[in-house]
């Protein structure tokens, strides 16, 4: 499997890591599951093309991360992340 590069504000990560109890490090390892779906997200792409992807961590959580790509795409950038919900969670397993 080929390296991903990421990036984060840590301030961000650390805030995100007190409110919904996910940290970044976490979060990053959605971008390996296989089964992970990424959609576009328009309404929070004011000045900046947004994603989410919903995928299963190292930790077995199934997380809804918020990201977008920098330089090209060469480095993802972690905006946010969070537990999915239960609706999102069928959704996942409908795709298994």
């Amino acid at each position: 499997m080929s390296s991903i590069d990421f990036e984060w504000d840590p301030a961000k990560s650390t805030s995100n890591k007190r409110k919904h109890g996910i940290s970044f490090e976490e979060a990053k390892t959605v971008f390996y599951d296989e089964n992970a779906r990424i959609i576009n997200d328009p309404d929070h792409s004011e000045n900046e093309e947004r994603f989410i992807i919903l995928g299963l961590s190292h930790k077995l959580n199934l997380l809804m991360v918020s990201h977008c790509y920098r330089s090209s795409k060469d480095i993802i950038r972690i905006i946010s992340a969070r537990k999915a919900t239960k609706l999102e969670l069928k959704q996942y397993e409908a795709l298994l």
